[in-house]
């Protein structure tokens, strides 16, 4: 048995590696790079080792306000505790379940959606987020927009943040 793997060395050094083991070790080189990177992307918003929980709460609150605008439930209902609790503008409260319907059912055009003037506060596991919404888009024919201001309560529970509270309050002149 060692004079067959000497020779396998002797011939591998002398002819360079073989053409299946160069494909293959190029190949699983590029799946674990790929592994990787999306493991990397998938998780970034909710990975705290990269960026600091601002960050991390800045980006979530954006992929948040996207999902909303793309009907994604499934980001929507990851982001919500299970207890979550809104008042919305008109002073209404809603839950988790009608967050969710509310997501699900959007279908009005929106140009933009810009979020900006974020104030985070972090108190251990507990997260306070204030920012500022602007939304531009038609109604009845006429370009509109509209501001709102969020206050939204996040607490840091199996590896993430998960909302459990937000107030929407619309900013009058707008």
């Amino acid at each position: 048995m060692r004079g067959i793997c000497r020779a396998r060395c002797v011939r591998a050094r002398r002819d360079g590696p073989h053409p299946t083991r160069v494909a293959i070790s190029w190949r699983a080189s590029l799946l674990a790079a790929l592994v990787v990177v999306c493991a990397a992307t998938v998780g970034r918003a909710q990975d705290r080792r990269g960026w600091s929980d601002q960050d991390i709460l800045i980006q979530l609150e954006r992929d948040w306000d996207a999902a909303f605008l793309k009907n994604d439930v499934g980001f929507i209902a990851n982001v919500l505790a299970e207890e979550f609790v809104a008042t919305y503008d008109d002073g209404s409260r809603g839950d988790r379940a009608r967050e969710l319907k509310l997501a699900a059912e959007f279908n009005q055009q929106v140009d933009s959606s810009t979020l900006d003037d974020f104030s985070i506060r972090i108190y251990g596991e507990t997260a306070v987020v204030a920012f500022t919404r602007q939304l531009v888009g038609p109604r009845q024919g006429v370009r509109t927009e509209v501001s709102y201001r969020y206050l939204d309560v996040f607490v840091w529970r199996d590896g993430r943040w998960q909302c459990v509270a937000s107030q929407s309050t619309r900013m009058p002149g707008r």
